[in-house]
């Protein structure tokens, strides 16, 4: 495959996955003012029950957070703060320096086990009680944009490649600190490239998430669910985990059809389709046993929207795996899962 044929493809991807949130909205609005228990009953035809073993939920249960985005594809509502009385850049360069010498591990976020270029973007952020998004291409889009290197400052955010694949933090006199590829460290580097985008994110304008943006994000309605099986179960784990209980009841009409029997070809099982090596991560001991399995897969959604930021992408996540999230930095191009993804959201705009 020629250098053409691969950047035709890539953009054909993206075009795929700018499609989706439009996807996801219409199919909400579709949904609105209907009943959950009767959206439960045929919205799933978008995708039908799953059932499939397309979840790899085994990978990577460790600290990854953070991607917030709008239906338009924006970030939203992450990654500023004001100006009066918040960190400086001079504070991000500082903290960014404790983690010199942790060694680049691709997916990282944790510095006792190594970190990628955005994983240490947002520990630095974080230690200084800013959230940004997890993957590059997103942090790329938080905060102002700066015209170019000569105007850039210390603490501003220096983005590189189209699409954007590498993050670095801006140190001045030309210099930045990145984790640059595996087998190297996090280290101090010239600017050796032009940057794709340069953002500022130190007294920037959109320094909270809005209630507006938050609910583009989610696109989920809290609160218990009846009129469909196991309702007292998906209401008890959603109380214990702080998950929507309609989220659990959709991700079992989807996955199983409310089977607690239900085998895939993949070998997942029971009510909610758990591997048996997530299940045993979990503490699942029994996957069809009805209550283990919906706590088991409350726990999970709890810690995939923790780290992804939405449910379309712990959605995603659940039904394709982390790894597949974080690699096309949101619903993966997979055919099932945008429309596992579509489906279930269906079934949540349902009032």
């Amino acid at each position: 495959m020629s250098v053409s044929d691969v950047t035709a493809r890539i953009s054909q991807i993206q075009a795929q996955l700018a499609q989706l949130s439009p996807q996801l909205a219409s199919s909400t609005a579709a949904a609105s003012g209907r009943t959950f228990a009767a959206a439960l009953g045929d919205a799933s035809a978008l995708g039908g029950s799953d059932s499939s073993g397309g979840i790899t939920q085994s990978s990577l249960l460790d600290d990854t957070v953070g991607v917030a985005q709008s239906a338009d594809g924006a970030v939203t509502g992450t990654g500023t703060v004001g100006a009066a009385g918040g960190p400086t850049g001079q504070d991000v360069v500082e903290d960014a320096r404790k983690y010199l010498g942790i060694p680049y591990v691709w997916g990282g976020t944790d510095p006792a086990k190594g970190l990628d270029c955005s994983g240490l973007v947002q520990r630095v952020y974080r230690d200084l009680g800013i959230e940004l998004p997890r993957v590059s291409r997103d942090q790329a889009r938080v905060g102002d944009a700066v015209p170019s290197l000569a105007e850039a400052q210390p603490g501003d955010l220096l983005a590189f490649n189209s699409p954007v694949s590498h993050i670095a933090i801006y140190i001045g006199d030309g210099q930045m600190i990145e984790a640059p590829r595996p087998g190297k460290d996090v280290q101090v580097s010239p600017v050796y490239d032009t940057p794709t985008a340069i953002r500022r994110v130190l007294g920037s304008a959109d320094a909270a998430p809005s209630a507006a943006a938050v609910g583009a994000t989610s696109a989920v309605s809290s609160g218990p669910v009846s009129g469909v099986p196991y309702a007292a179960l998906f209401n008890e784990a959603a109380a214990a985990h702080g998950v929507d209980a309609r989220l659990l009841a959709a991700v079992a009409r989807q996955e199983s059809g409310f089977d607690p029997t239900a085998v895939s070809p993949a070998g997942a099982q029971g009510l909610m389709q758990l591997m048996p090596a997530t299940a045993s991560g979990l503490g699942v001991s029994d996957s069809f046993d009805p209550a283990q399995a919906v706590d088991g897969a409350a726990r999970l959604l709890n810690d995939l929207m923790g780290r992804f930021g939405s449910t379309p992408l712990a959605l995603a996540a659940y039904n394709a795996g982390p790894g597949a999230v974080l690699r096309y930095d949101g619903v993966p191009p997979y055919p099932e899962t945008q429309r596992y993804v579509t489906s279930i959201m269906s079934m949540l705009g349902a009032n």
